[in-house]
């Protein structure tokens, strides 16, 4: 793997002069392809003997032959401690007080606070991830400046501050007793920060706004596999409100004005990696679900999750030797360092604030404040970022989150109705 870019960087040096091989490097180093299977190069380096020995420990029956010092940790990670709970809502958050009238006004402030604090999170979350993946820094009058090209760096600084985070959470809170095998949550944790990664890298070939829009368009194929594989069944407004997200988006992104730039511009390769990114995220709710099963808290799946992510990519970062050159780079800008840290806080905030609000209110209430920060963050993002929007498009994104709100309507009619169903008789299956 290290030979590779190697031979490619001396290439042109030795046959037309050391100016051709930036270009060179540019072609292949910087290709978000190459990139993404250095990673994952990077990733199995770590995982394949992870998996040899969690075989290893399971075919010698560990569990019942193990002694001595190493016998609690080896426990923890392969075999757990305990048995999966019998109903996968024993591991989810408690259950959330229902407002009275006597705490209305205390109800209401709860509200604004996880309202403010999931808007100013992740739309100032927003704002910096476009900043740093497409202007440049240090630029002056005679120098262009440089721009940050390493997106694996930006998600080991989301991941080493979640895990700050969740883990000062879960020293300072009861929790739970925790009884999940540890290498579980590294399935969870790959296709995490490859979602991540492809979330980031994207920004490099497609805008905000476009990516904003695909992110609010993943009930599509979400259902789609549901009806493929799982043969599930949906409400006629379910797919009415598909449709209705198809096309506004569709409308947006054919859409196209006179002044529109090179970053604006929707590409192949960014389409790639907005349905990576799909797939990978949609990979992580299941498994994240699944793992939902064993007695556990939120912060401590956020926490278990964010340890295998920061061991996926520091590995990878140092086997690449980008590491050191990422803390060069936050050394020579310190404007760069300053949004690095700004964007890590405000990601692993903006998952605390998740968790308390549908603690606090459910999951509809948290589906409507996301829903209203989507199409602020659109908003912000061509305000400063100076994005072109046709008439066409502007209508597009009002079809999608127009969907988007029919279906929270929908969905909490359906709820309450479920509740008044007999016992014997239970809804359809929704996503």
């Amino acid at each position: 793997r290290f030979c590779l870019p190697l031979v490619l960087a001396s290439l042109p040096t030795m046959a037309t002069g050391e100016e051709i091989a930036p270009a060179l490097q540019d072609s292949w180093g910087d290709f978000w392809l190459f990139r993404f299977f250095v990673n994952a190069a990077g990733y199995a380096s770590i995982v394949v003997p992870g998996f040899l020995l969690i075989q290893y420990f399971k075919r010698r029956n560990y569990l019942e032959t193990g002694r001595g010092i190493c016998f609690p940790v080896i426990k923890s990670c392969v075999f757990g401690s305990e048995v999966k709970s019998a109903h996968q809502d024993d591991g989810s958050l408690p259950p959330r007080a229902e407002p009275t009238e006597s705490s209305t006004a205390r109800q209401v402030f709860k509200l604004l606070f996880c309202a403010a604090g999931l808007q100013a999170s992740y739309l100032t979350w927003g704002v910096l991830q476009e900043r740093v993946m497409t202007r440049t820094y240090g630029a002056t009058e005679t120098d262009p400046g440089e721009k940050f090209k390493d997106s694996q760096f930006l998600v080991f600084m989301n991941r080493i501050l979640a895990f700050t985070v969740a883990g000062l959470y879960c020293a300072l809170t009861k929790q739970p007793r925790h009884g999940a095998p540890m290498y579980k949550y590294s399935f969870a944790s790959l296709s995490n920060i490859l979602s991540s990664w492809c979330q980031y890298e994207a920004l490099k070939y497609i805008s905000f706004p476009t990516q904003v829009l695909a992110k609010a368009s993943k009930v599509i194929p979400v259902m789609m596999m549901g009806k493929l594989v799982s043969r599930k069944s949906y409400e006629y407004w379910e797919y009415l409100t598909a449709a209705l997200i198809s096309v506004g988006v569709s409308m947006f992104l054919l859409s196209s004005a006179p002044n529109r730039t090179v970053s604006t511009v929707t590409t192949f390769s960014g389409v790639v990696l907005l349905a990576g990114y799909i797939i990978f995220d949609s990979f992580t709710s299941n498994w994240q679900d699944a793992l939902f099963t064993y007695k556990m808290s939120p912060v401590q799946m956020m926490f278990g999750v964010n340890v295998f992510s920061c061991l996926f990519t520091v590995g990878s970062l140092l086997e690449q030797g980008a590491l050191l050159e990422s803390l060069r780079f936050m050394a020579r800008h310190s404007e760069f360092t300053a949004h690095a840290v700004l964007l890590s806080v405000c990601s692993a905030c903006g998952q605390l604030f998740i968790f308390y609000t549908i603690n606090q209110f459910g999951a509809a209430v948290f589906t409507i404040i996301m829903t209203l920060r989507q199409a602020f963050a659109i908003l912000l993002s061509c305000l400063i970022y100076g994005h072109t929007v046709t008439v066409v498009g502007g209508l597009g994104i009002a079809v999608v989150f127009m969907a988007l709100f029919l279906r929270v309507y929908a969905r909490s009619r359906m709820k309450k109705r479920s509740k008044k169903l007999p016992p014997g008789e239970t809804p359809v299956q929704k996503v």
